[in-house]
């Protein structure tokens, strides 16, 4: 049961090992890691525009007093895909780029709101201050003596 991790590990090193060698031969290689280190790049500036653009959403409905769990969920996707184009190789480049893609962030969202057990609800600190019953009094410390 140990050994399950080492083999897929191996069969993904495979994989991108075998692709690489078909892009190369195809391109050449210097065009090959030409082009890993640009789909890298791309893929961190679009991780990047993304992830601002899903924190603007994510306050504007803090703000409403509403839930940002979707959000959080897609945020979770972009830290995913960022990871995947990080590791250099096409296979995880095109897995990341196929995960900043909104329709499928949205399939990935739904399924696990569906799967969630749990029913979340929003409170900030603005509506535990919003209460006008103030009670005020006086007190002294006591001695055990």
């Amino acid at each position: 049961m140990r050994f399950i991790g080492f083999i897929i590990f191996f069969i993904y090193v495979y994989c991108e090992v075998s692709f690489f060698i078909v892009v190369a031969n195809t391109i050449g290689v210097f065009l090959a890691l030409i082009c890993i280190i640009a789909t890298s790049i791309l893929g961190f500036s679009l991780v990047k525009t993304q992830g601002l653009k899903n924190l603007s959403i994510m306050q504007k409905k803090i703000a409403n007093k509403q839930s940002p769990k979707d959000e959080i969920i897609r945020s979770v996707a972009l830290l995913f895909a960022g990871f995947l184009l990080f590791i250099p190789g096409f296979l995880t480049d095109i897995l990341g780029a196929v995960l900043l893609i909104p329709n499928v962030q949205e399939h990935i969202v739904k399924f696990i709101v569906r799967k969630m057990p749990i029913k979340s609800r929003f409170v900030s600190s603005q509506t535990l201050y919003q209460n006008n019953d103030i009670i005020e009094g006086e007190f002294k410390y006591k001695d055990d003596e």
